[in-house]
């Protein structure tokens, strides 16, 4: 009979080894950048030719966020990724005394040779807590509950991180769109002056033939004569 998974106990918290998948094997952080845009943008990932791609990573499920209980303390902060466990348990409800008991099994347990027999181990280690007061159950109580303090941190951490996520694909929508609007005023703009251009081009036109009947010369004079008329500018050579 195959032993039940540790992954189907303790809620399903418990990390499953030996190239077994997860609850969750698929994550966040398994996502590109414009992926997780997309995501919580309501669309579908582009590709370098500007077609939609079709991945299953985008449609991957975010992590179940609704389990953090109520009564959960406001979890520490996230400094550079990294993590303080004492405050996370401390958040979690797990006192100093039963962190000492899961800490005090893990350095019996780190102790004893790697080869050494499971039954062996086991009854070692019994045996050493047993003569240090420290309950069985009550060791295994602990290290549940500090399991438990960690989910409540991931979860709470990943409900934090699809709020940034969602308001922050809401805003480079509103960006994109404003850069839209922003690009059609320009190539309007352009489009208008190319516009005004030729027209007061070919009003020009006009005009000068009105001027070339009475020459050039003529025009020069009256130009260089004139107090409110400029000559016209000459390049540098």
């Amino acid at each position: 009979m195959q032993e039940k998974n540790w992954g189907d106990t303790v809620v399903g918290w418990f990390i499953v080894k030996d190239g077994e998948q997860t609850q969750n094997s698929q994550s966040e952080t398994d996502l590109t950048a414009d992926e997780l845009i997309a995501k919580y943008a309501g669309q579908t990932p582009l590709t370098a030719d500007g077609a939609g791609i079709e991945d299953s990573r985008v449609q991957a499920e975010t992590p179940n966020t609704n389990q953090v209980p109520a009564n959960y303390s406001t979890p520490p902060p996230v400094v550079g990724g990294k993590v303080d466990f004492e405050a996370v348990f401390e958040t979690g409800g797990v006192d100093a005394e039963e962190r000492e008991r899961v800490q005090k099994a893990k350095s019996l347990l780190d102790s004893l040779p790697e080869n050494t027999d499971f039954t062996v181990k086991k009854q070692i280690v019994e045996a050493s807590l047993n003569a240090f007061g420290v309950p069985i159950e009550k060791i295994i109580e602990a290290g549940v509950a500090e399991i438990e303090a960690l989910e409540y941190y991931i979860r709470s951490g990943a409900g934090d991180t699809e709020k940034v996520l969602q308001d922050g694909a809401a805003r480079i929508q509103q960006y994109e769109q404003e850069m839209q609007n922003i690009r059609r005023i320009m190539e309007d703009r352009v489009k208008e002056q190319n516009m005004v251009n030729a027209a007061c081009n070919a009003k020009k036109l006009e005009v000068q033939k009105v001027l070339e009947f009475f020459g050039r010369d003529a025009v020069a004079q009256v130009v260089k004569e004139s107090p409110k008329l400029h000559e016209p500018e000459t390049s540098g050579e």
